[in-house]
Protein backbone atom coordinates (compact mmCIF):
# COMPACT_ATOMS: atom_id res chain seq x y z
CA UNK A 1 0.00 0.00 0.00
CA UNK A 2 1.57 3.35 1.11
CA UNK A 3 4.68 4.61 2.53
CA UNK A 4 2.52 7.75 3.42
CA UNK A 5 0.70 7.75 6.89
CA UNK A 6 -3.52 8.47 5.58
CA UNK A 7 -4.64 11.96 7.08
CA UNK A 8 -7.83 13.62 6.46
CA UNK A 9 -6.93 15.06 3.24
CA UNK A 10 -6.61 12.07 0.96
CA UNK A 11 -8.87 9.27 -0.16
CA UNK A 12 -8.35 5.54 0.17
CA UNK A 13 -5.51 4.67 -1.99
CA UNK A 14 -6.17 1.86 -4.05
CA UNK A 15 -3.51 -0.86 -5.31
CA UNK A 16 -5.42 -1.76 -8.29
CA UNK A 17 -3.89 -3.94 -10.43
CA UNK A 18 -3.87 -2.91 -14.52
CA UNK A 19 -6.83 -3.54 -16.53
CA UNK A 20 -9.07 -2.81 -13.18
CA UNK A 21 -11.26 0.05 -12.76
CA UNK A 22 -9.25 3.65 -13.20
CA UNK A 23 -7.37 4.74 -10.07
CA UNK A 24 -9.93 8.18 -9.86
CA UNK A 25 -8.34 9.16 -6.73
CA UNK A 26 -4.54 8.61 -7.52
CA UNK A 27 -5.56 11.08 -10.75
CA UNK A 28 -7.12 13.40 -8.37
CA UNK A 29 -4.48 13.61 -6.04
CA UNK A 30 -1.95 14.16 -9.04
CA UNK A 31 -3.75 17.10 -10.53
CA UNK A 32 -3.98 18.83 -7.28
CA UNK A 33 -0.11 18.13 -6.21
CA UNK A 34 0.65 19.68 -9.69
CA UNK A 35 -1.60 22.62 -9.20
CA UNK A 36 0.07 23.36 -6.18
CA UNK A 37 3.53 22.38 -6.79
CA UNK A 38 3.90 24.47 -9.98
CA UNK A 39 1.66 27.21 -8.41
CA UNK A 40 4.73 28.06 -5.90
CA UNK A 41 6.95 28.88 -9.24
CA UNK A 42 4.02 30.20 -10.67
CA UNK A 43 3.78 32.57 -8.03
CA UNK A 44 7.58 33.92 -8.14
CA UNK A 45 7.91 33.47 -11.65
CA UNK A 46 4.76 36.23 -12.30
CA UNK A 47 7.18 38.58 -10.83
CA UNK A 48 9.40 38.85 -13.89
CA UNK A 49 6.35 37.69 -16.09
CA UNK A 50 7.24 34.98 -16.48
CA UNK A 51 5.32 31.28 -16.89
CA UNK A 52 5.86 27.54 -16.85
CA UNK A 53 7.29 27.46 -20.04
CA UNK A 54 10.08 29.97 -19.25
CA UNK A 55 10.48 27.75 -15.95
CA UNK A 56 11.09 24.48 -17.87
CA UNK A 57 13.62 25.80 -19.97
CA UNK A 58 15.55 27.78 -17.24
CA UNK A 59 15.24 24.26 -15.63
CA UNK A 60 16.64 22.08 -17.88
CA UNK A 61 19.41 24.90 -19.50
CA UNK A 62 20.65 25.09 -16.18
CA UNK A 63 20.85 21.00 -15.57
CA UNK A 64 22.61 20.67 -18.86
CA UNK A 65 24.73 23.76 -19.75
CA UNK A 66 25.74 23.60 -23.32
CA UNK A 67 22.69 22.06 -24.77
CA UNK A 68 21.43 22.71 -27.75
CA UNK A 69 18.25 24.26 -28.70
CA UNK A 70 17.58 20.96 -30.50
CA UNK A 71 18.08 19.09 -27.92
CA UNK A 72 16.12 20.91 -25.79
CA UNK A 73 13.21 20.81 -27.93
CA UNK A 74 13.88 16.77 -28.12
CA UNK A 75 13.91 17.05 -24.17
CA UNK A 76 10.94 18.89 -24.05
CA UNK A 77 8.72 17.28 -26.89
CA UNK A 78 7.64 20.43 -27.90
CA UNK A 79 7.77 22.95 -31.62
CA UNK A 80 10.76 25.48 -32.45
CA UNK A 81 7.68 27.82 -33.09
CA UNK A 82 6.38 27.26 -29.05
CA UNK A 83 10.28 27.47 -28.14
CA UNK A 84 10.78 30.72 -29.76
CA UNK A 85 8.84 33.34 -28.31
CA UNK A 86 9.83 32.02 -24.48
CA UNK A 87 13.87 31.42 -25.58
CA UNK A 88 13.53 35.10 -26.70
CA UNK A 89 12.01 37.04 -23.78
CA UNK A 90 15.03 34.36 -21.84
CA UNK A 91 17.07 35.96 -24.04
CA UNK A 92 16.31 39.59 -24.20
CA UNK A 93 15.57 39.46 -19.92
CA UNK A 94 19.24 38.31 -19.97
CA UNK A 95 18.24 35.03 -18.12
CA UNK A 96 19.87 32.55 -20.93
CA UNK A 97 23.06 33.29 -23.20
CA UNK A 98 22.81 31.67 -26.49
CA UNK A 99 26.44 30.88 -27.87
CA UNK A 100 27.86 29.17 -31.54
CA UNK A 101 29.22 25.96 -31.53
CA UNK A 102 32.94 25.20 -31.53
CA UNK A 103 33.06 22.72 -33.87
CA UNK A 104 29.62 23.42 -35.59
CA UNK A 105 28.67 27.44 -35.95
CA UNK A 106 25.05 26.62 -36.61
CA UNK A 107 24.60 25.45 -33.29
CA UNK A 108 23.14 27.52 -30.72
CA UNK A 109 24.43 26.09 -27.23
CA UNK A 110 22.29 27.47 -24.24
CA UNK A 111 23.32 28.36 -20.81
CA UNK A 112 21.91 29.76 -17.77
CA UNK A 113 23.28 33.82 -17.03
CA UNK A 114 24.04 34.56 -13.45
CA UNK A 115 20.77 36.10 -13.29
CA UNK A 116 19.14 32.83 -14.60
CA UNK A 117 20.97 30.34 -12.18
CA UNK A 118 19.67 32.58 -9.32
CA UNK A 119 16.49 32.33 -10.27
CA UNK A 120 16.22 28.63 -10.99
CA UNK A 121 18.05 28.41 -7.68
CA UNK A 122 15.25 30.18 -6.08
CA UNK A 123 12.39 28.15 -7.89
CA UNK A 124 13.97 24.71 -6.73
CA UNK A 125 14.20 25.92 -3.39
CA UNK A 126 10.48 26.69 -3.27
CA UNK A 127 9.62 23.18 -4.74
CA UNK A 128 12.01 21.50 -2.75
CA UNK A 129 10.03 22.97 0.27
CA UNK A 130 7.11 21.12 -0.90
CA UNK A 131 8.41 17.92 -2.03
CA UNK A 132 10.02 17.92 1.55
CA UNK A 133 7.56 18.62 3.84
CA UNK A 134 5.68 15.67 1.61
CA UNK A 135 8.04 13.17 2.01
CA UNK A 136 8.31 14.27 5.92
CA UNK A 137 4.62 13.23 6.05
CA UNK A 138 6.69 9.75 4.21
CA UNK A 139 7.48 6.95 6.19
CA UNK A 140 11.67 6.44 6.06
CA UNK A 141 12.94 5.36 2.70
CA UNK A 142 9.46 6.76 0.93
CA UNK A 143 11.63 9.06 -1.36
CA UNK A 144 13.15 6.39 -3.52
CA UNK A 145 9.83 4.68 -4.34
CA UNK A 146 8.00 8.12 -5.07
CA UNK A 147 11.44 8.42 -7.54
CA UNK A 148 10.49 4.86 -9.00
CA UNK A 149 6.72 5.55 -9.46
CA UNK A 150 7.38 9.09 -10.75
CA UNK A 151 10.21 7.49 -13.49
CA UNK A 152 7.19 4.93 -14.66
CA UNK A 153 4.71 7.60 -15.35
CA UNK A 154 7.55 8.94 -17.92
CA UNK A 155 7.41 7.73 -21.68
CA UNK A 156 11.36 7.93 -21.73
CA UNK A 157 12.29 8.21 -25.33
CA UNK A 158 15.39 5.95 -25.02
CA UNK A 159 16.85 3.25 -22.14
CA UNK A 160 18.91 5.80 -21.26
CA UNK A 161 16.84 8.69 -21.44
CA UNK A 162 15.71 8.43 -17.96
CA UNK A 163 19.42 7.76 -16.41
CA UNK A 164 20.45 11.34 -18.27
CA UNK A 165 17.39 13.22 -17.09
CA UNK A 166 17.80 11.79 -13.14
CA UNK A 167 21.04 11.70 -12.71
CA UNK A 168 22.13 13.50 -9.54
CA UNK A 169 23.62 17.10 -11.11
CA UNK A 170 25.58 19.66 -8.74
Amino acid sequence: MSDCRADDHRTRVVDDAPGQQPALDLIELLFFAYRDFVGDADRRLAADGFGRAHHRVLHFVSRNPGMTVAGLLDLLRITKQSLNRVLKELLEKDYVAQREGEADRRQRLLYVTEAGAALVHELAVLQSARINRALAECAPGARIHVVDFLGAMVDWPAPEGRRAVTREKG
